[in-house]
């Protein structure tokens, strides 16, 4: 048995997550890479101070369940029972249309983990920085929809980090 250092478990899952998102792009104006975002996602972790590798990993794998074909037990798998339940944690349900999501989202926040509270806000300092430059056919009325919803979501995961809740009001006073 290999037993792998913190530096190989978080690149095995940033492999892992780009594997799986390989297909996918961002909805930004040049089309990025969808990778990107589980990885600026960990970044944001990492300049707030965390430096827990399962939070970490959670975090560059935490659309891998909702947004392409992997399955909890394969994260299990692959990547323990503690990092398959942050991901499970911050997953919306696809089956559900948008509306709910959002709306269990808001619903879901207040009663997560610290440690996901922590993914989920690193989530939306994440695309609301994005918005600086709206995804392709995003009007202003939509932007703030968008920004009213974070602000909703980051509400129920103030204080579990005070420099995530000091980036993501930096982030939300950026775009006005």
């Amino acid at each position: 048995m290999t037993i792998m250092t913190d530096t190989a478990r978080l690149l095995a899952a940033a492999s892992f997550a780009a594997d799986r998102h390989r297909d996918q792009r961002r909805k930004d104006v040049d089309a990025t890479p969808y990778i990107n975002h589980p990885l600026d996602v960990a970044r944001i972790l990492g300049e707030a101070g965390v430096d827990d590798v399962e939070v970490l990993m959670a975090a560059i794998l935490h659309d891998t369940i909702e947004d392409t074909k992997t399955t909890a037990d394969e994260l299990t798998e692959r990547f323990g029972a503690r990092v398959c339940s942050l991901v499970l944690e911050v997953t919306d349900d696809k089956s559900l249309d948008k509306i709910e999501r959002k709306r269990l989202q808001v619903l879901k926040a207040p009663c997560a983990s610290d440690d996901a509270k922590q993914i989920k806000m690193a989530d939306k300092i994440a695309n609301l920085r994005d918005l600086k430059t709206p995804p392709v056919g995003w009007d202003a009325k939509r932007v703030g929809a968008y920004i009213q919803f974070a602000e909703m979501v980051a509400g129920g995961c103030v204080g579990a980090n005070p420099t995530l809740d000091r980036m993501f009001e930096d982030a939300r006073a950026s775009l006005g």
